[in-house]
């Protein structure tokens, strides 16, 4: 072959040379871009799932409290066992104090019920922007989130229990108790994680 047909053919190689290094390089850019979106809205979910925890855990500490005082000054304190008056007072206050914990802000928050069981819905907006990319206008865009947990009772009543007698009851993990209005106090009470688990809802 004689020098002047290398030239050529090197000629011609180099543009597809050029050629397909441009589109590797968009290709990795474009996969990176992918993994920077993809990354954000797994910090925002994350911030969302601890958040909607946060608000519920809150929640479930007033539950505990208020079946402390209900025992002994009323007939209502079984439905405070049964996670059926939750006041949740702190409970976006906790979940805001989470979402920042975890680079984000809470958009949303409410109360919210699964299968009968208190909750809350918390929506949440990263505080950073995706940032720049290949992509047109992840420069400005948030990535977003939400999450549910709720609160479950982990103990057994029998339908047929005064609250005004001495009641004994079952959790789970097999432990038993027996709260009696006429000789409580508010000590006798467990963990509250032994009478309300708290979860994210499916």
């Amino acid at each position: 072959m004689s020098l002047v047909g290398l030239r050529d053919d090197r000629g011609q190689t180099l543009p597809i040379y050029i050629w397909l290094t441009g589109i590797l390089l968009f290709v990795a850019f474009a996969f990176f871009a992918f993994a920077q979106a993809a990354s954000a809205r797994n910090g925002a979910q994350s911030a969302a799932d601890a958040a909607a925890l946060a608000a519920a855990q809150d929640a479930r500490g007033d539950l505990v409290d208020g079946l402390g005082r209900a025992v002994g000054h009323g007939d209502d304190w079984l439905d405070w066992l049964a996670g059926q008056k939750p006041n949740g007072d702190g409970a976006e206050t906790a979940a805001s104090a989470l979402a920042a914990d975890n680079d984000a802000r809470v958009t949303g928050f409410q109360p919210w019920e699964v299968n009968e069981y208190p909750g809350y819905r918390v929506k949440v907006e990263s505080l950073d922007p995706v940032g720049d990319s290949i992509i047109p206008g992840t420069e400005s865009d948030y990535a977003k989130a939400e999450a549910t947990a709720v609160i479950e009772p982990r103990c057994e009543v029998s339908p047929s229990a005064d609250p005004e007698k001495a009641v004994e009851f079952d959790c789970d993990g097999g432990e038993s108790f027996d709260f009696d209005p006429d000789d409580f106090e508010v000590g006798d009470l467990p963990d509250a994680s032994t009478l309300f688990s708290v979860h994210l809802a499916d």
